[in-house]
């Protein structure tokens, strides 16, 4: 959860007109699809705190396995570990996969979330780089040589799943 805050600030930059904190809550696992998950951790969270929230969820997507981890990844992730999740590909020419991270966002707990989704399209390869932040080692952007992990945390900001769902976000609030 740290490394996430730190790229979601990182990404706003310093002129963001809000603070952001993260505030840890007890939230069921939820299970569903994408949107609808984000939709409920918000509208949840957003009860809890009783006021504004935004939360992330984030996926990996295995198109051979038809979505698959999915928002289920952490959970694949855990049991897997990256050479696990790039194994499980082994048995498809496919090897392709989306990176999705959904950003949903209540203003108050009776606020109808808004929603901001990122995605960026690449392969699972053999795991490479750093092993400190998820699944990073197995996730190679398209027109990239280098996986998440390998690259440098600037140029990874630049073109992530979360850049893009951060965007959206801060566009939602600054503008351009």
């Amino acid at each position: 959860m740290q490394k996430k805050l730190e790229e979601l600030i990182a990404i706003l930059g310093p002129n963001f007109p809000r603070k952001i904190v993260s505030q840890r809550i007890d939230l069921p696992e939820l299970q569903g699809e994408i949107l609808d998950i984000a939709v409920k951790k918000c509208k949840k969270a957003a009860y809890s705190v009783n006021g504004p929230v935004v939360v992330e969820d984030t996926s990996l997507c295995f198109n051979a396995l038809k979505g698959l981890p999915g928002p289920y990844i952490k959970w694949f992730l855990e049991k897997l570990e990256p050479e696990g999740l790039h194994k499980l590909l082994s048995g498809w020419d496919d090897k392709s996969a989306q990176a999705i991270c959904t950003l949903a966002f209540a203003e108050t707990q009776d606020s109808e979330p808004q929603i901001f989704q990122g995605i960026t399209e690449g392969v699972i390869v053999e795991p490479r780089g750093s092993r400190d932040f998820g699944w990073d080692p197995i996730f190679q952007p398209i027109g990239y040589n280098m996986t998440y992990a390998e690259m440098p945390k600037e140029e990874k900001n630049k073109i992530s799943h979360r850049f893009r769902a951060v965007n959206a976000f801060q566009k939602h609030f600054v503008g351009n």
